[in-house]
């Protein structure tokens, strides 16, 4: 089912007040979460800030799960952290809030308000001014030689 028939169906899903775990499709969240490997438990976005994984309508049924790196005001910029550019949003376009991941096909889930996640954010996010080339290596050397699960 393409995604903007099935993403309106889940934001409907968490204004309801229910959890929904879906399967990542895309990669502006690599290195660490990969398309189709990896999936996210998502609510429904209350409270957004700085730092945060969301599922944001950045156009008309065109979904995006990225990290908001600032808001101003009643305007959200987003990054993936696969992705050099940002995207733009305002706060009543962010419809989900990502509570974990579940990576690499485990059953256990890394929260995204545990310490593993903090951290890994803390680094990425710090790590900006050069990500182009660490997104670079990993692309053309890294998984050449170590295939995603």
């Amino acid at each position: 089912m393409p995604n903007a028939m099935l993403l309106p169906e889940i934001v409907k899903l968490l204004d309801e007040g229910h959890t929904v775990t879906l399967r990542l499709r895309g990669f502006s969240m690599r290195p660490f979460l990969e398309d189709g490997r990896d999936k996210a438990l998502l609510t429904k976005a209350d409270n957004p800030k700085v730092g945060d994984p969301v599922l944001a309508e950045v156009d008309p049924k065109h979904f995006v799960l990225h990290r908001i790196i600032k808001i101003d005001g009643d305007q959200v910029i987003l990054r993936g952290d696969g992705n050099l550019a940002d995207e733009q949003c305002s706060i009543q376009d962010v419809k989900g809030a990502v509570i974990g991941f579940y990576r690499k096909g485990r059953e256990t889930m890394d929260r995204t308000d545990g310490w593993k996640w903090r951290t890994y954010s803390w680094i990425w996010v710090h790590l900006y001014p050069i990500r182009r080339y660490l997104l670079a290596f990993y692309r053309r050397i890294w998984l050449k030689l170590f295939k995603p699960i």
